[in-house]
């Protein structure tokens, strides 16, 4: 009875399309699960992710869940993390992605999991860094550890999406501090993040990475741009 009323008052709608879920749905329809274009980066042993960061990173594996199209579901998902409050896009995608890594055992010698910090002003703004969920769950699903406090975003830095990659990179790498470094030594580490377009970001952060000794490297993110 309450729960229907909760429907009645609070219709709980799909993510990517924004159309009422049926009663067996749970945060993303069925259509919109089979036409959300995933890659299966890790089930096929594609190096689409690494390309993109051939010679600036060295990446034991690299994957993304989604490919991202403009004004397609995938940002429309993303969209709703990041500016709408919807948390909770964070643990589906994470769920989703650890559950198939898990499956493919290619990241079975993962160590941790640590996510692309956000600056703690932004944070507060959000009321959460939009990849925590995501790294978090994938992390349960590979029992390996979580920790978001290693990697720190010092500086805030205005929005990316249309800077010259080569500036980028700088300005990023600026931004980012590494706590207690020696945890990390001779450890493989798995970066996360929610979106790849042109790498800086990572890049940035894998450089900062390598102050521990002897690490592994690798990513995995929700979508990578086409």
């Amino acid at each position: 009875m309450i729960k229907n009323l909760l429907n009645l008052f609070f219709p709980k709608v799909c993510y990517a399309c924004h159309h009422l879920l049926t009663d067996n749905e749970l945060d993303i329809c069925t259509s919109c699960r089979h036409e959300l274009p995933i890659t299966n980066f890790h089930f096929e042993d594609d190096t689409s992710v690494k390309k993109v960061f051939y010679g600036r990173v060295k990446l034991e594996r690299a994957t993304a869940l989604f490919r991202f199209q403009k004004k397609g579901k995938v940002q429309t998902l993303l969209h709703n993390l990041k500016y709408r409050g919807h948390e909770r896009i964070s643990q589906v995608l994470g769920a989703w992605l650890g559950s198939e890594l898990d499956e493919s055992k290619a990241y079975d010698d993962v160590d941790i999991v640590i996510p692309v910090p956000i600056h703690k002003q932004r944070k507060r703004q959000r009321g959460y860094n939009q990849v925590s969920k995501f790294g978090e769950e994938i992390a349960k699903a590979l029992g390996v550890n979580y920790n978001e406090s290693l990697l720190i975003k010092k500086t805030r830095t205005t929005t990316q999406v249309f800077k010259e990659r080569r500036s980028r990179w700088n300005r990023s790498e600026d931004s980012l501090d590494l706590k207690n470094e020696d945890v990390l030594n001779g450890k493989h580490i798995l970066l996360v993040d929610d979106l790849i377009t042109t790498g800086a970001t990572i890049e940035a952060c894998s450089k900062i990475l390598n102050k521990a000794e002897n690490i592994k490297l690798s990513v995995a993110t929700m979508a990578i741009a086409e």
